[in-house]
This record gives structure tokens, C-alpha cells and sequence, in this order.
């Protein structure tokens, strides 16, 4: 343990219970601060809580933030989205909504480097269903927290990690999406 874990845990446990609850607030705040990424907080919640109970704390972080951001898209109801890029596109979005909008979620909670708060507002917008998007959240960022949690052990190791977990997420997508798409070309072909 080094002096910079020692001194976040102490830091936080000056907070009581309301540390927790402060890096709870930060990720819903964070989800509103597109610079900021959204994995630090994770970080702050394992290196403050330990490995465990930092990854709760985050996960539960994760699914308010998303659920809030979730129904602020909702609200839109499609219409700020068809103004913006018309009705063509959004059949080609339903289209993709319906069949790879699980995949699509799972892989931006996944990966570190595409905007996880965005896909919230997005699925809410596009009328992804609440349970199939909390799901696909979950099944992304349950692997990623536990990931960052074992990374930030060793910061300097964090980086390389993060790359490796965005890059597996990307390319397991993509051949997902790749074989979806031969099948249906393939059912369609002898339709």
C-alpha cells in the first residue's frame, strides 16, 4: 500500500457514511461533465473503500447516474432526435435500436474510452426498454469495475489496462455485429 492509498482512505473516512455517498453524488455530477472521465471515480471509490466495497459504491454510482440519465433522454421522446437527423435515420437508429442496441450499450459501458454518460441520454431517447438497458449496463460495467478495481493497484499498469479492456470490448462487437449481419443476409438471401 502506498502513501497515496493511505492517505484517500483516511481522507475519506474523515467523511463517515457520507464519503461514500459523496463519490456516489460525484458520478451522478460527473455524468454532466462530459471532460471528466468516467472511470476516475471508481478509481477514488477502490483506492478510498478497497476493491470490494469500492466497486459497490461505484456500481451503485453507475446505475443512478444511469437511470437519471436514462429518463432525461426519455423525456425527449424521439422528437429532439427526428428533428435533428429526420425520419430516414431514425428507421436506420429503430432498426439498430431493436436489434444490436444491447451489444451497443454493453460496449460503450465497457469501454473506457467511448462516453458512457451519453449512452444513457441515448437509449432513453431511442426507447430502448429500462430493464434490457439497466441490464446491458450492468454486463458492461460490472466487468470494467472489477478491471479498474484490480487495475488501480498499480496505476502505472491502469493505462495499458484500460486499452486492453477497450480494445477486447471493441473487437468482440464488431464480430458480433459482423456475424449478426451475415445471418440475417443469409435468412433474407433465401427469403
Amino acid at each position: 500500500m502506498n502513501g497515496n492509498e493511505e492517505y484517500t482512505q483516511e481522507y475519506f473516512k474523515d467523511f463517515g457514511v457520507w464519503g461514500p455517498v459523496a463519490i456516489i453524488a460525484f458520478i451522478i455530477l460527473q455524468m454532466f461533465l462530459i471532460f471528466f472521465p468516467s472511470w476516475l471515480p471508481v478509481i477514488i471509490a477502490v483506492r478510498a473503500y478497497g476493491f470490494w466495497w469500492g466497486v459497490l459504491i461505484a456500481l451503485i454510482g453507475v446505475v443512478i447516474a444511469s437511470t437519471i440519465g436514462f429518463y432525461i433522454g426519455k423525456s425527449f421522446k424521439g422528437i429532439f432526435l427526428t428533428r435533428i437527423f429526420g425520419e430516414k435515420k431514425m428507421e436506420k437508429m429503430d432498426f439498430w435500436i431493436s436489434n444490436y442496441a444491447f451489444g451497443s450499450v454493453v460496449l460503450f459501458r465497457i469501454s473506457p474510452f467511448l462516453s458512457n454518460d451519453a449512452i444513457s441520454f441515448i437509449a432513453g431517447m431511442l426507447h430502448m426498454k429500462f430493464k434490457k438497458f439497466m441490464l446491458a449496463t450492468l454486463t458492461g460495467m460490472v466487468p470494467l469495475s472489477i478491471a479498474i478495481g484490480i487495475f488501480s493497484e498499480d496505476i502505472s499498469k491502469l493505462k495499458n489496462g484500460l486499452y486492453w479492456i477497450g480494445g477486447v470490448g471493441l473487437i468482440a462487437y464488431v464480430i458480433y455485429i459482423y456475424i449478426d449481419y451475415s445471418k440475417r443476409r443469409k435468412k433474407n438471401f433465401k427469403s
